[in-house]
């Protein structure tokens, strides 16, 4: 594929419809499939697969209308004057012909390609002020198509687009066909990718498992549910063995594909991220700390010394995917800045509780298995030193990692952040050296086409394509894009089926005022307020500048919504409290401040972009 320039446009959708008298059209306008293209004349994808286009016309007819726009190939000195003179044609049917001329022009287009075509066309013919207004007019047309291919998302050529979404599969026959007329398979794929690809998804899906979970427990069914996750687990070597009940399968092991997530986001956004440059840094920094510092501090100041004094931990988190997927469904009403500032003070946010968890909410220590934990991390180190770029190796060591912190007395958890931490990353590809590899691959086995006993590429050819491939993707993206699909769609919702359930009942609340009092304030009242008053003072000391993108109220606005503490708020309260009377009203305690926090952060952002509307009227 021939890239284009990396545009933030990352979205699946067509941004302007089809239209007759703009766009040019082949097919019906009745057609129940419409197949838009955004391609270049000097681009060799796109003439390759201009043959797909004539194959899947002739097999679909009536039912297909075909949109050709033009994104000429970026560093091509030839791509815009070919899209240009196209453009000049005095009507659809001359363009379709210019358009069919320039595409099967071989091997390359050139020059005297152009001026055939145009003496075809009749330009040559024209007198300068009838030439100057159709090269006017073609350039507005070719600007028009640039400008809705970025705002559409497209960064390579050729993108299509079937039915206003993006397609972004194989080019062949029987795959174009297959999207197109929507079999099954296709409908489903393209609808759990639609959902992925929606920001708010991770949060719904967290929030439907927490509510089934309600519904299960508070059912017939809920005696049966509650001792489904108590059901032990476990596996046996001789006589030796290893078993836990569902649950901690799930909060130990399962919960560890989590934090190894947030490691890999952590790493990320202190190496390339929003956190990499200090100054940049500074306000999400001091924000969180902000927003950790004052709820535990107002949850010491309400629960006197005793057996709930522990959970001082619970108000500090915030769950990061229903923080983000709120600021998404608000769209353009939450600048793209305060987007970026709340997302990097969930990320420090996370590290803090990673913190407070190896540190205040571990069991009773192991000296020989902490030290076969520091052994197995030595080793980790070691194969990153080495430059052992195989993800095996890491995750084998991660394994027995894992089995030496539970052992040892850790919460079993941390091993996956510690995993994260040597998860190598790697130089930047040399893109165009790689790319020169893979087209001379790819040619060579295309001269090998239609020979007896050959199907297709041979084996040493695909394993250098795959290790290309490899080579373009480190380790730790790899494994960041492979997991945090799982952990957000599948790990989370398991958690949160497994947590979220608790008996509705005023008999939990009997003697446990206090501590309801304690976790909503802490979240409610203290994130916003420390999320305001570190960050003030941050820059105050001149340590870092607010943007003008969001105001005051705005971040304030930020800082409620981090008061949703689901995730990790949940999982400390498990380990805070150890009875399950205690743990029930944690959990009601934290479901209330998160819902009040919900509330108040989208009303308070909700109406400071209503405010400034008016003001700007």
């Amino acid at each position: 594929m021939s890239e284009t320039p990396d545009f933030a446009a990352t979205g699946v959708r067509l941004d302007r419809p089809v239209d007759d008298d703009l766009d040019h059209v082949l097919g019906p306008a009745q057609a129940p499939i419409t197949l838009v293209e955004y391609g270049s004349y000097a681009c060799p994808h796109c003439r390759a697969a201009n043959a797909r286009i004539t194959e899947v016309r002739n097999q679909l007819g009536d039912r297909l209308r075909y949109v050709f726009r033009h994104r000429p190939l970026i560093g091509s000195d030839i791509a815009r004057p070919a899209a240009e003179l196209a453009e000049s044609a005095a009507d659809h049917a001359q363009f379709w012909d210019a358009h069919v001329a320039l595409m099967t022009r071989s091997p390359d287009l050139t020059e005297e390609d152009l001026r055939a075509v145009a003496d075809t066309l009749g330009l040559a013919r024209l007198e300068a002020d009838m030439a100057r207004e159709v090269a006017e007019r073609a350039r507005q047309r070719v600007t028009r198509d640039i400008d809705s291919a970025q705002a559409s998302g497209v960064r390579y050529t050729p993108t299509f687009f079937i039915n206003g979404r993006r397609y972004d599969g194989p080019w062949d026959e029987s795959s174009f066909t297959d999207a197109m007329l929507g079999s099954l398979g296709h409908r489903v794929r393209t609808a759990a990718l639609s959902f992925a690809s929606w920001a708010p998804s991770a949060g719904i899906l967290l929030l439907l498992a927490s509510i089934l979970a309600m519904v299960l427990v508070n059912s017939r069914l809920g005696t049966d549910f509650e001792a489904f996750w108590h059901t032990g687990f476990g596996f046996a070597f001789g006589g030796a063995g290893f078993r836990m009940s569902l649950l901690h399968w799930v909060n130990d092991a399962l919960l560890t594909i989590f934090f190894l997530v947030v490691g890999l986001e952590i790493k990320r956004e202190f190496t390339v991220g929003h956190l990499a440059s200090r100054r940049a840094a500074a306000l999400p920094i001091a924000a969180a700390i902000g927003g950790m510092a004052v709820p535990a501090l107002i949850y010491l100041l309400l629960i006197p010394a005793g057996p709930w004094s522990l959970g001082w931990g619970v108000p500090m988190a915030t769950d990061t995917a229903f923080a983000v997927a709120l600021v998404a469904m608000l769209g353009a009403r939450v600048p793209v800045e305060l987007r970026i500032f709340l997302t990097a003070a969930a990320i420090v946010d996370d590290i803090g509780a990673i913190i407070v968890v190896a540190i205040f909410y571990s069991g009773d220590l192991h000296a020989g298995y902490l030290a076969a934990a520091i052994a197995l991390t030595g080793v980790l180190a070691l194969l990153n030193r080495a430059g052992i770029y195989r993800v095996l190796p890491y995750m084998l060591t991660g394994v027995a990692l894992w089995a030496c912190v539970h052992a040892g007395g850790l919460h079993a958890t941390l091993a996956g952040v510690i995993l994260a931490t040597f998860i190598p990353t790697r130089p930047p590809p040399d893109y165009t050296t790689l790319a020169m590899q893979a087209e001379a691959i790819l040619t060579t086995e295309a001269r090998h086409r239609g020979e007896q006993f050959r199907r297709g590429p041979s084996a040493p050819a695909l394993q250098a394509l795959d290790a290309i491939h490899d080579r373009l993707e480190s380790p730790a993206d790899r494994m960041l894009r492979n997991a945090a699909p799982r952990s957000s769609y599948l790990v989370l919702p398991i958690f949160a089926l497994a947590n979220a359930g608790v008996p509705i009942s005023t008999d939990v609340f009997s003697q446990h005022g206090m501590l309801v009092l304690a976790i909503v304030a802490g979240l409610s009242v203290g994130k916003p307020l420390g999320f305001i008053l570190a960050s003030a003072l941050a820059v105050r000391l001149g340590l870092t500048h607010k943007p003008e993108a969001y105001s005051w109220r705005q971040l304030a606005g930020a800082g409620t919504l981090a008061g949703i503490g689901f995730t990790m708020s949940l999982f400390i309260a498990g380990q805070a409290f150890p009875l399950a009377g205690d743990f029930a009203v944690a959990k009601i305690a934290v479901f209330a401040a998160s819902v009040l926090s919900s509330v108040l952060g989208v009303a308070m952002l909700w109406r400071t972009q209503a405010s400034k509307t008016a003001l700007a009227a």
